[in-house]
């Protein structure tokens, strides 16, 4: 689900000639199009919907309307890790998806399994292809 979320501006800049700003919704930072709102200013907050500011809010609007969405878990949802989340739907405790997944204690130290090269080798290989090398 597609959320309008009320954020705080932190900050304001330019990008590519658009107007922009990192805006914190509740502890996450994103950055913003500020194009509808050409006058917001840093510390006012702002309704946000697909990456764009859309309308100016007060302060208090702000802060009840994120308790209430944090309150629901709709915050997570709709800036939440999409791994974790899939996992979570899953049942599974890992949030990554792949059998080949990083090792917590690191690569093997026995080199390539089976399944096929390590992932340093695989680095190195992609690294020699680019220079135009051969390994």
């Amino acid at each position: 689900m597609c959320l309008a979320v009320p954020g705080r501006v932190l900050d304001i800049g330019e990008k590519d000639g658009t107007r922009m700003a990192t805006v914190d919704f509740g502890g996450v930072h994103k950055e913003v199009c500020l194009e509808y709102l050409p006058d917001l200013q840093v510390g006012e907050y702002a309704i946000v919907h697909v990456g764009f500011a859309l309308q100016r809010l007060d302060e208090e609007s702000a802060r009840q309307t994120l308790a209430l969405f944090e309150e629901l878990g709709m915050l997570q949802e709709e800036f939440g890790d999409p791994w974790e989340q899939a996992a979570a739907q899953a049942g599974t405790d890992s949030p990554w998806p792949f059998a080949d997944g990083p090792s917590p204690d690191g690569p093997s130290p026995d080199g390539p399994s089976a399944d096929g090269p390590s992932a340093a080798e695989a680095a190195a290989s992609r690294h020699a292809r680019a220079e135009g090398g051969r390994l």
